[in-house]
């Protein structure tokens, strides 16, 4: 029988910290082997499974990330991204992979995890949700076919803590549009609106968000001409669909050489434009 896949957990104390370690204590074959915060966190010291309700682990929060990745196979980071550059800088340096889930990435984080992917296997993805990676899919094959005739309009809807907009998740929808549409996202998008606006840019991709209570996430793709509309819509209901797919690409990252992977890869999806990560 094999051992266990060793994982550390970054920004352990975050709601989808506390969604992966109530997943990992109730997933075979995995184990927690470090939980991770920042300095100053009110929660360190706590045991880790009193964060998600799994009873006592034996693992107390930390700010030693240095010493959570010497202890694992696989280091899963969900906090800011300067949480996600230092944990790009410590799993390259002690060779373990890294499974990044950390959104509003900025371009100075994202070079850290290009250069980390160097050394050892990277997979980094705005949701790690099965049935968002499939609507990137489907919104990249609808965006090819219907064309700039459509108006695209993008809406994201989150619980009031988030905070970044729009969600990675609706920043990968967009530039699944704009891949396909041949053009690069931040050429057309449209990230909000007020006062006289004027008509809509032709090709325009257009964004608006909502942070209110304790919505998990939702995202819609409207494609409107016309006469029609059609929609392509996600709703989470809870974060164990984000937690299971995480740990479902962390157990494939442990395997893999070192490179740069998204979701397309873990979930071997023929996505299309913009679905990688």
């Amino acid at each position: 029988m094999s051992a266990p896949l060793r994982l550390a957990l970054l920004g352990a104390t975050g709601r989808m910290g506390r969604a992966l370690i109530e997943s990992i204590a109730a997933t075979p074959g995995l184990t927690l082997a470090a939980t991770v915060t920042v300095a100053g966190d009110p929660l360190l010291g706590v045991d880790a499974g009193k964060l998600a309700g799994a009873g006592k682990l034996g693992i107390t929060v930390s700010d030693d990330l240095d010493a959570a990745v010497e202890r694992c196979d696989v280091l899963v980071d969900f906090s800011r991204p300067q949480g996600t550059r230092a944990a790009a800088e410590a799993a390259a340096a002690a060779g373990r992979p890294l499974l990044s889930g950390t959104t509003g990435l900025d371009a100075e984080t994202e070079i850290a995890l290009q250069r980390a992917a160097r050394r050892v296997a990277v997979c980094q993805a705005a949701n790690f949700s099965i049935g968002v990676n499939l609507c990137l899919g489907l919104v990249a094959q609808a965006a090819a076919r219907l064309g700039i005739e459509y108006d695209v309009e993008i809406l994201d809807a989150h619980h009031r803590h988030k905070v970044d907009a729009p969600s990675g998740t609706a920043l990968a929808l967009g530039r699944a549009v704009a891949d396909a549409r041949g053009t690069v996202l931040e050429k057309v998008a449209v990230w909000q609106r007020h006062g006289h606006t004027g008509e809509r840019p032709d090709a325009a991709i257009g964004f608006a968000v909502l942070r209110a209570g304790d919505i998990v996430g939702e995202h819609t793709v409207i494609f409107a001409a016309a006469g029609e509309r059609m929609e392509i819509r996600h709703v989470a209901t809870s974060r164990a669909n984000f937690a299971r797919g995480a740990l479902r690409a962390a157990v494939w990252l442990a395997a893999q050489p070192p490179g740069f992977y998204g979701m397309r890869e873990v979930l071997g999806l023929d996505a299309g434009p913009g679905g990688a990560r």
